[in-house]
């Protein structure tokens, strides 16, 4: 796969920046609640509080969407993420709830889509657990098992049945959820929420969170804000301030490359009718999707973990991105030849448990932290939960399901850098003794 001419950014390869960046903070001011953060859950719940009548205001140290909201693959997914048969192992009297949440999260988006008329190529496709191998597809039937029993509603097929690439073995299909481009969706969440009554700051960074008289003070460069109530929804950023629970999440760098424009007539000969994203079965999922304008995106295979804060703001690794193609040709081999155009990446937050959780410090500050590879449907959705559990004083059963009771967590041990390296390893050789790459062209 040709990777001679890739155009490496520090933003998404989905879209432009806005042109009409909103100012920075530029004095003190005061409100009900302030949200840090201008990602699709920040937005969602600074939108979700204005429509309950509250005072608003939401700092972004960039702009709205800048972060990881814009800069993933698109696939709304209808079901858990992270390792579901380790999770249903280890908190099963959990699953139906997380299942629940994870197809309401999906609705919810979608609802939010058709309301305020974002086009954002939304397609209602589902997406696929793809097995690429005999290995794979037995997983993929466990975790069917373990989804419909939880409540959850999938398929399972082979690739013609599914309409997956016919280099596949087959999969499991959730029928909740779909395609977008995300990019386009956050820069509608982000028209909807400048059309509202909440007040943006966009170029202000929190550089500390403090109390003082029974407010929550934050502080920016050229201004502080008081209020009653403080919203972290800054994903992977949230370890900037000592007041964030220690080992809320880590943060992860992944990367998203995208083709140059492929022929039709060599798309539709992948058999790829359906259209779904696909994620593989791997430890470290690799992602797959069409695109309408006749591209292929994909990405992740490894993870970067971020090692301090401020993260930085950084362009793929050119040898990741190469290893990303030789992945593809692997999946693909009709397509060996196509080129890759574009490459980005973005810092997504991943928790010890692989779940989307959210709670409290003290009755006052809120946190989330609904990534974990999903967070595409499930932020925008547990943002709205926090903002009607702050003005109603109670909380949703959906945000029940992913409540901590205190603000402690441990230690993620295999998100260190030699933990995420070994599980690399161990996809490697699974990848090296299970054939897929010689079914992949046979069935090509």
């Amino acid at each position: 796969m040709n990777t001679d001419h890739v155009t490496y950014t520090a933003f998404t390869g989905w879209v432009d920046p806005p042109t009409d960046v909103q100012g920075a903070l530029d004095g003190d001011l005061e409100c009900e609640v302030v949200v840090i953060g201008g990602g699709i859950n920040g937005m969602s719940t600074a939108l979700r509080l204005v429509e309950r009548g509250q005072d608003v205001v939401l700092l972004e140290a960039e702009f709205c969407g800048h972060g990881a909201s814009s800069r993933n693959a698109g696939q709304l997914a209808g079901a858990p993420g992270g390792d579901l048969q380790l999770l249903n192992l280890l908190s099963r009297k959990k699953m139906p709830g997380m299942m629940r949440l994870a197809e309401h999260a999906a609705h919810h988006v979608e609802d939010f889509i058709a309301k305020h008329d974002i086009d954002c190529d939304y397609e209602a496709t589902g997406n696929a657990f793809a097995a690429i191998s005999r290995g794979q597809m037995g997983r993929v039937r466990r975790v069917a098992k373990i989804v419909t029993r939880a409540g959850g509603h999938v398929e399972v097929g082979t690739a013609a049945e599914l309409g997956i690439p016919r280099g596949l073995v087959g999969g499991m299909r959730e029928l909740v959820g779909g395609m977008m481009n995300p990019g386009k969706f956050v820069l509608g969440m982000r028209r909807v929420l400048l059309d509202s009554s909440a007040r943006v700051f966009e170029q202000t960074k929190v550089t500390d969170v403090t109390r003082d008289g029974g407010e929550v003070v934050l502080t920016t460069a050229q201004g502080r804000v008081r209020a009653n109530r403080v919203v972290i929804a800054t994903n992977a950023y949230a370890g900037e301030w000592d007041i964030t629970p220690k080992h809320l999440s880590v943060p992860i760098y992944v990367i998203e490359v995208e083709t140059e424009p492929i022929a039709p007539e060599r798309l539709a000969a992948l058999g790829w009718t359906s259209r779904m994203g696909l994620v593989t079965q791997h430890a470290i999922m690799e992602n797959y999707r069409l695109t309408p304008r006749n591209t292929i995106v994909f990405g992740v295979r490894r993870l970067e973990r971020g090692t301090s804060y401020p993260l930085p703001e950084k362009v793929p690794d050119p040898g990741l991105v190469e290893e990303l193609a030789g992945a593809f040709a692997t999946r693909f081999p009709s397509l060996a030849d196509v080129a890759i155009d574009r490459a980005w990446g973005g810092w997504i937050a991943i928790t010890s448990s692989w779940l989307p959780l959210a709670g409290q410090v003290g009755d006052d500050i809120y946190y989330s932290i609904a990534c974990n590879g999903h967070g595409l449907a499930q932020a925008p959705y547990i943002g709205t939960l926090i903002a009607d559990a702050i003005v109603d004083g109670e909380r949703h059963e959906d945000l029940q399901t992913l409540w901590q009771e205190k603000p402690s967590f441990p230690r993620p041990m295999m998100m260190s850098g030699a933990g995420l390296r070994a599980i690399w390893a161990v996809d490697r050789f699974n990848d090296l003794v299970n054939g897929s790459r010689r079914r992949a062209r046979f069935r090509a």
